[in-house]
């Protein structure tokens, strides 16, 4: 009889497993089907990973930079300032194109990763042209590469 209470309990135990476990999955489906999202909720989480990928393009190039400056310290501080103003900007100005977040709704959050993914692509063009200027341009601020 005890065995075959284990075994009744460790049923229940797996089906409560499955029954918490199918949620978690259907949001994952969902969330890997961005290009068919159908709902609110997808489309919102969808343009958070994508600005999250932008950034995370951002971020390497801005390191390619600072590796770069590694000898030229008065410029990196400038770089930094930049970046910081920069996304000071990038926050706001997406804050603006939101509108107030009791005004928008539940498509706030995918107004305004959308916006911060645009804005990041931008500064990512101006990162990619300064890791690719021509020796002796005097217009750029990072050196060319060894």
């Amino acid at each position: 009889m005890r065995l075959l209470h284990s075994k009744t309990g460790l049923a229940k135990t797996g089906l409560a497993t499955l029954i918490l476990a199918v949620p978690l999955l259907a949001n994952a489906a969902r969330a890997d089907d961005c290009a068919n999202a159908q709902d609110q909720a997808t489309m919102n989480e969808c343009a958070g990973k994508s600005f999250t990928e932008a950034d995370k393009k951002l971020n390497q190039a801005y390191r390619q930079i600072e590796g770069r400056l590694k000898d030229d310290a008065a410029t990196k501080k400038l770089l930094v300032g930049a970046q910081r103003a920069w996304v000071a900007f990038r926050d706001s100005e997406c804050a603006f194109q939101g509108g107030p977040p009791d005004m928008a709704g539940s498509m706030y959050p995918m107004v305004i990763a959308g916006c911060k993914e645009s804005l990041t692509n931008n500064r990512l063009k101006d990162f990619q042209g300064y890791l690719n200027c021509q020796e002796g341009d005097t217009s750029c601020p990072v050196p060319t590469a060894p």
